[in-house]
């Protein structure tokens, strides 16, 4: 099977917040990450219809029935980032994980909110799977689209 290939557009920011993420919902996503062969982990959000994204810098978050087009290529807007860049290290891994909460979409403080209980459960169906049969080959491709908002 060939890699398939996701691009995801960044509209313009409507707000940017510090605040920090449980200790033990970041480890393992970094522990999920670790274990992949790419540089990032796709885990899908079914029960809100979003998909994530993980990578060393951030977690992006998709509304998988959000598409726009820009300069001929096609993909899926980025509602809400949580970037870690700029976290330094933690003194214990059970120390909450200072982050930025990006929103780019009107609705995505109150998908924030959500993001918070069901986003435990979809790492873990992805955690399930992965152990029986390996992650996805799946890359992603992340493109400015400045002027959008949704």
């Amino acid at each position: 099977m060939g890699t398939v290939t996701e691009t995801f557009f960044r509209p313009d920011e409507i707000a940017r917040e510090q605040t920090t993420i449980p200790a033990p919902l970041f480890n393992r996503c970094r522990l999920l990450l670790t274990r992949c062969a790419f540089d990032h982990v796709f885990v899908p959000v079914r029960s809100m219809q979003y998909q994530s994204v993980i990578d060393q810098q951030e977690i992006i978050f998709v509304d998988n029935h959000a598409y726009a087009v820009s300069g001929g290529t096609g993909g899926r807007l980025i509602v809400l980032s949580w970037m870690f860049g700029h976290a330094g290290p933690r003194g214990s891994l059970d120390q909450p994980v200072p982050m930025e909460l990006v929103l780019y979409a009107k609705e995505a403080r109150s998908m924030q909110r959500r993001l918070m209980s069901e986003f435990p459960a979809a790492l873990a169906a992805v955690e399930q799977k992965s152990a029986v049969s390996g992650l996805s080959s799946q890359s992603r491709a992340v493109v400015p689209f400045p002027g959008f908002r949704s």
